[in-house]
């Protein structure tokens, strides 16, 4: 969680970079892509608001300035918004910089999931509870790439840099780091 401002921006723009880079260099592909409201801009916005959120939740909790919780509310607003028109569901307080999503269409997190840093959503993925019981949510190391359609679903611990085939359906942990996991129960893939 960010605390301080300098983290703060600091992780604004990392990510602001992420998603620059899907967009044209130029002025007039970036100025195209504005007309044709392509989704990464709105995946752009979500990130920012989503982030100025949980800096302002952190500062209403810590202050009592009436401000942080007006921009609180401002950007839980916005950022509700954007989720909507992405239909996605993504609480970043706990999710670490660097978060990646190429397609968001599908994808929910649960807020209790705790994410590291650098993780790539491919569209569709789940990261949640068994339904069971409902706050026991999965932890994911830093590096973790998830192919489209993965879940990953209860008390679940994945180590640092491991790739999730797509489709694959996670319900147990993984702690080495590294490998690519796949399948329904997902189960690690042998290098051949």
């Amino acid at each position: 969680m960010m605390k301080t401002k300098v983290e703060f921006e600091e992780i604004i723009s990392f990510e602001k970079a992420i998603y620059d880079k899907m967009l044209p260099s130029s002025w007039g592909g970036r100025f195209c892509a504005w007309i044709k409201d392509v989704q990464v801009l709105s995946l752009r916005s979500w990130i920012v608001s989503s982030r100025k959120m949980d800096y302002y939740k952190f500062k209403k909790s810590i202050s009592s300035n009436p401000l942080n919780s007006i921009l609180y509310l401002y950007y839980a607003r916005k950022t509700n918004q954007l989720c909507q028109k992405l239909n996605m569901e993504i609480p970043t307080e706990k999710i670490g910089k660097g978060l990646t999503i190429y397609h968001p269409t599908g994808i929910v997190v649960n807020g209790n999931a705790v994410i590291g840093e650098n993780c790539h959503f491919h569209g569709g993925n789940c990261v949640g509870n068994s339904g069971v019981d409902t706050t026991a949510c999965p932890v994911l190391g830093d590096n973790i790439m998830l192919g489209v359609g993965a879940k990953i679903i209860g008390n679940v611990r994945l180590a640092n840099g491991i790739k999730v085939g797509a489709g694959a359906v996670v319900v147990s942990s993984f702690l080495e780091e590294g490998i690519t996991i796949a399948g329904v129960p997902a189960k690690k893939i042998e290098k051949r």
